[in-house]
């Protein structure tokens, strides 16, 4: 990998790890693009080359995944977890939790109570739906064992005995 890939590669984690940290705050992709010291349109590719979605897709993706655990744990109301993970409206938050999960807010908190296992295994088990698909889908199988697994950027492959 070349010395330029790295440090590219470096300042997009840089920016994923600032959207972790400020899922809930108000985003732009100009302010995470600076966080790069990226333009926002460069930014936008090489974000969505290197980490398979857009910034827009992966902050929605986070934002719902907290959401999960939220509904899934607290009793808190759904438009109090809608505004604790920093959608605006209700509507959106239902309609991106529904593409998303598969289903309502509501309807996942009647079917999913706390979780009691550890945490690798619900973190694993729990990942919203679409991003299992996406994963499984890129790999071509349905549940077998994976012969190869993708580097974190994506551009290297190594078999899957020697990440043990």
């Amino acid at each position: 990998m070349s010395r330029e890939v790295e440090q590219l590669n470096r300042r997009l984690l840089r920016a994923r790890d600032a959207i972790d940290r400020a899922y809930a705050e108000p985003l732009d992709v100009r302010a995470i693009a600076a966080v790069a010291h990226l333009s926002r349109a460069h930014f936008s590719r090489c974000f969505r080359a290197t980490f398979g979605e857009t910034p827009h897709r992966y902050l929605q993706r986070r934002r719902i995944e907290r959401s999960m655990f939220l509904l899934r744990e607290t009793g808190r109301s759904v438009t109090d977890v809608c505004s604790e993970v920093g959608f605006t409206s209700l509507g959106t938050f239902s309609r991106t939790f529904r593409r998303i999960v598969g289903a309502t807010p509501s309807d996942y908190r009647r079917g999913n109570g706390p979780v009691v296992v550890p945490g690798c295994v619900q973190m694993a088990n729990t990942r919203p739906r679409a991003a299992r698909e996406h994963d499984a889908g890129e790999r071509g199988e349905k549940g077998a064992e994976q012969s190869e697994r993708s580097s974190s950027f994506g551009e290297a492959t190594v078999a899957a005995g020697s990440l043990a």
